[in-house]
């Protein structure tokens, strides 16, 4: 097998390390967190001593990390793209600046090659191998990695270096929305008597279904608002979203909508504060409660494949 390096062990890195190396690749971690990277080595990863070192033995160097400064420190001021050998690629797993990528590919040593693979899934998704990942970059690089990259789920390939991370910000686009307004429709439902589970199934079964009604909803009902994605994040991807929106000559006023729906949101409950905490500002401004009972489990806790 080929060998594999992984730098970003958070909360979708960590799993995603671990299921490499349980499929019996040889790869080589890093973390700043100790304990991440000890997580890693108990499913079989080599722990390394900086990001350069992790690239340097890599055929396949993956990066997952929270912001694009990320990716650019570890890259750059940490030497792993200096250390990348002839003939090894780097994806960067990582929802970034398409720019930033581009930039790096173009400093990179002869013969290294790169692919942006942004993921989706969430964080139950990257621990049961159910992810979509969405790969760009030249056809040949990304042929070569496709073989890794498909133990951690689905790879659409997207088109050329950059537009994994297009497409992987389009979805995330229509998610805002979707994440924005849930809250609403319970809002209006539940202020007129309707019971919040009566909702939520005809909700699930009507032309109002989304990843979030499905998903995310379980987390609402639960008042945890999912805290392995923060608001921070969320803003995070919704700058790059508006980065790209520039280009467009038409108005998006539901993707502005979103941005402000989340960034009132963190003005209220802090930018660490869980991705769902967008509900329940709604829920606190028209003093309606969104908890319903059930058996949920939350999915920095979930083993087996969702059916």
């Amino acid at each position: 097998m080929v060998s594999l390096g992984f730098v970003g062990l958070g909360s979708m890195g960590g799993p995603m390390c671990r299921r490499l190396a349980q499929a019996g690749y040889a790869v080589t971690a890093f973390d700043l967190d100790p304990a991440k990277l000890a997580e890693a080595v108990d499913a079989g990863a080599v722990a390394a001593r900086s990001p350069a070192e992790a690239a340097s033995v890599a055929d396949i160097f993956l990066t997952s990390l929270p912001h694009p400064a990320h990716v650019e420190t570890v890259m750059v001021q940490a030497g792993a793209l200096g250390a990348l050998r002839d003939g090894a690629v780097w994806v960067d797993l990582t929802t970034n600046r398409i720019e930033l990528v581009q930039c790096l590919a173009d400093q990179a040593p002869p013969g290294v090659r790169v692919v942006d693979s942004p993921v989706t899934g969430a964080v139950d998704g990257a621990r049961t191998g159910r992810l979509t990942l969405f790969a760009g970059g030249d056809a040949e690089a990304v042929a070569t990695v496709v073989p890794v990259l498909s133990r951690l789920g689905e790879v659409i390939v997207c088109g050329p270096l950059g537009s994994g991370n297009v497409v992987k910000l389009v979805t995330n686009q229509l998610w805002f929305v979707a994440a924005a307004a849930i809250g609403e429709g319970f809002a209006v439902g539940l202020r007129h008597g309707v019971a919040l589970d009566t909702l939520w199934t005809a909700i699930r079964r009507s032309v109002g279904d989304s990843f979030v009604a499905q998903h995310d909803a379980p987390s609402i009902f639960a008042g945890h608002y999912d805290p392995s994605f923060t608001l921070d994040l969320c803003l995070k991807d919704l700058r790059l979203i508006g980065e790209l929106q520039e280009a467009v000559s038409a108005r998006l006023p539901l993707t502005d909508a979103a941005r402000d729906a989340f960034a009132t949101a963190a003005e209220r409950y802090g930018t660490d504060a869980p991705e769902l905490t967008v509900a329940k500002r709604i829920e606190e401004d028209a003093d309606l409660s969104f908890r319903l009972e059930g058996t949920w489990v939350a999915p920095w806790e979930v083993t087996t494949p969702s059916t």
